[in-house]
């Protein structure tokens, strides 16, 4: 099977290295296209992070060996300089065991279900990240409140010590993602206003797949207990419901809660020949969720940033500017580490010229988000220029929420993203599944070459790609994307406007 993967990777990328060979005089991008695209520890570094280390919890052993296996990984492939940047998050968490029955009998109020015999089973479940825990509650009653709106809460009436059950959409696109996620806060509200017992959630994906998602976004634990469970024991119950059956559960949400924890963000530089106090970063979020094993999100760009540095360091080239290589931790609970990362380093921001952040699993990537930078954007064309044999060029101007970019958007540092195709991401984000036999390895090499591309030319740019925003363009670009719609969703908008939270100028 090796090699076959060694004979399809080459099937696949001979085309493209012999397309750049044969351009003519080789180009600082041609070369480091090249040089990215050869044979390399790439797929070692990734099953090594994914099959034997693990899912990576902060706080937990296995992330700490995520750490070392960073360090070591960069100094491999040649860095420069190798250091990690500790950090404190609020809290520590683990799951227990997690268990949930549910029972149905018939009904009083109805004859004709009264000689229905009663109805047992397990459900399928798992606690939301972050949530508290939930000592052996039983008998307890669940109410169906459907998508969780202001008008279905009403209707279901007194949620005082019960259970709710929220439906949602099958996971389909980017969008049903973002929607999963804003919905939510406003249900969380309601029900920790009306004392609910715990909320149970659908997951969004079927065949019984269960994934991990924290509904706290700055590492705290969370207002109440809450559970996802496997969509098909959801519906059921739902179904039981419907057809006028009372249905309790049994319910245990043992989760280990700890105080406040250390974690660490691992950085490697390669340093700048001309202007090293400069500096530009190429980042991917280290952590994961421990259901599967972190591959897609995000061991794969974990080690396509290491990737880019060998590449960057083999192809004998040295960028203008410093480029910085960061793996960072606790991005699932909030993106702690990067917004770390800029408190630590706020008096060298306006050294910082730009942040190159992937975040998406092996979809193909077809461009950048600027977060928000039109601006920015003829100065970006020519440094994406080169990506068009990869169909990786165009740009967008959106905002968003949601990774590692987010608090340097906040200090008004331009930004870039990489848009991707769904490939077999959202299926398996944050899930059970998410493991090393999913990764495109083919095109992870190509993202390899894309990251380092666009990296050393911003660093080797001879202008900077854009001016550093102050608070107020910051803010006019938030409003534009109608991000700050968002942000007063998750609550991050009051931080921002009380001066918490992003430049204060």
């Amino acid at each position: 099977m090796r090699k076959l993967y060694r004979a399809v990777l080459f099937y696949c990328i001979a085309p493209l290295v012999l397309t750049c060979a044969a351009a003519g005089p080789e180009s600082d991008a041609t070369r480091l296209i090249n040089e990215a695209l050869k044979p390399s520890s790439l797929e070692t570094n990734l099953r090594h992070l994914t099959d034997e280390i693990g899912g990576r919890v902060p706080g937990t052993p296995a992330m700490q060996r995520a750490v070392e296996w960073g360090v070591e990984a960069f100094k491999t492939a040649g860095a420069d300089s190798v250091h990690t940047e500790d950090f404190m998050t609020a809290a520590s968490w683990a799951e227990g065991a997690t268990q949930m029955s549910v029972s149905a009998t018939g009904t009083a109020v109805d004859p004709k279900l009264s000689s229905i015999p009663r109805v047992e089973f397990r459900v399928r479940a798992v606690s939301i990240a972050w949530a508290p825990a939930l000592v052996p509650a039983q008998h307890v009653p669940i109410l169906d409140v459907g998508m969780g709106t202001a008008q279905e809460f009403k209707k279901a009436g007194d949620i005082s010590g019960k259970i709710v059950l929220v439906h949602s959409d099958v996971l389909k696109t980017w969008a049903d993602l973002f929607g999963e996620y804003l919905q939510a806060p406003p249900v969380i509200d309601v029900a920790v206003k009306g004392k609910a017992k715990a909320i149970a959630f659908m997951a969004t994906r079927e065949h019984d797949l269960l994934y991990r998602h924290a509904n706290s976004t700055e590492g705290e634990i969370d207002r109440l207990p809450m559970v996802l469970v496997a969509r098909e024991d959801g519906e059921r119950i739902a179904r039981l419901l419907a057809s006028g059956h009372p249905v309790w559960a049994d319910l245990a949400v043992p989760n280990q809660v700890g105080g406040p924890i250390k974690a660490a963000n691992v950085v490697a530089e390669i340093r700048g020949s001309q202007n090293p106090d400069e500096f530009v970063i190429l980042g991917a979020h280290l952590d994961s969720w421990e259901l599967g094993t972190g591959a897609l999100d995000n061991g794969c760009n974990a080690a396509m940033v290491i990737d880019a540095l060998r590449a960057i360091k083999a192809s004998g080239l040295r960028p203008r500017r410093t480029i910085r290589f960061i793996l960072f931790s606790g991005e699932e609970q909030g993106m702690l580490g990067s917004r770390a990362y800029v408190k630590a380093h706020q008096n060298v921001l306006d050294k910082l010229v730009g942040v190159v952040v992937f975040d998406a699993g092996t979809g193909r990537v077809t461009g950048f988000s600027l977060g928000g930078r039109k601006d920015v954007v003829n100065a970006a064309n020519p440094i994406v220029g080169p990506l068009k044999q990869f169909d990786a060029a165009t740009l967008t101007t959106d905002a968003g929420w949601g990774t590692d970019n987010f608090d340097f958007m906040l200090e008004g540092v331009p930004t870039l993203v990489a848009n991707q195709e769904e490939a077999n991401y959202l299926v398996n984000y944050h899930a059970s599944s998410d493991t090393f036999d999913k990764v495109d390895l083919p095109q992870l090499k190509k993202h390899v070459a894309e990251a380092a591309t666009v990296v050393f030319a911003i660093a080797n740019a001879s202008e900077r790609l854009g001016p550093r925003l102050n608070r107020a363009q910051i803010e006019q670009a938030l409003r534009e994307n109608h991000l700050d719609e968002q942000l007063k969703i998750f609550g991050i908008w009051k931080e921002w406007q009380s001066g918490k939270r992003g430049r204060k100028q």
